[in-house]
C-alpha cells in the first residue's frame, strides 16, 4: 500500500495531516497500538520539520506486510551538520516558529527514538531526505 502527501513550508495549519491520515490507515489494519504511536510520532516530527524549515516537501509511505517505510523529501536550506542536529534540544528554528510552540530541538531526536531505522541525507541549499522504517512484527 502506497500513499503520498504534499507539505507546504510555513503552513502550520495543515501540519500533521499526513500523520493523522496514516494513523487512521494503520488503525484500520489492526496494527499494534505501540507501533502506530511510534510511526505517527516520527512522521509528525518530520512534517513539522518541513513546515518549520523548508519551502515544501513530499511524504511517501509504503506499507508492506513486514514494515512501514516513510520517506520525506523537502526543498529547503538543508541541514549543515546532521550529527549536531540530532542532538536533543539543538534547534535552528526561527523566533517566529518558537513563538508558535515549535522548534524545541526535539524533531530529529524524536524521529530516531520512534523508528527502528532512521537515515538522513541533506544537501545544504537544496534540501533534506529522511527515511524512517518501522518493522511490523
Amino acid at each position: 500500500m502506497e500513499y503520498s502527501y504534499t507539505i507546504s513550508g510555513g503552513d502550520f495549519t495543515h501540519a500533521g495531516e499526513a500523520s493523522s491520515h496514516l494513523k487512521r490507515i494503520l488503525k484500520s489494519l489492526n496494527l499494534d497500538p505501540v507501533l502506530i504511536r511510534r510511526t505517527v510520532v516520527a512522521l509528525y516530527e518530520a512534517e513539522v520539520n518541513v513546515v518549520a524549515h523548508a519551502w515544501n516537501g513530499k511524504v511517501m509511505v509504503d506499507i508492506s506486510p513486514d514494515e512501514i517505510v516513510i520517506v520525506v523529501k523537502d526543498a529547503g536550506p538543508g541541514i549543515e551538520d546532521i550529527e549536531r542536529a540530532m542532538q536533543k534540544g539543538y534547534s535552528t528554528a526561527s523566533p517566529t516558529v518558537r513563538e508558535m510552540g515549535f522548534g524545541a530541538g526535539m524533531g530529529l531526536f524524536n524521529m530516531k527514538s520512534n523508528s527502528d531505522s532512521l537515515e538522513i541525507k541533506s544537501d545544504p541549499g537544496v534540501g533534506t531526505e529522511v527515511r524512517i522504517v518501522n518493522k511490523i512484527s
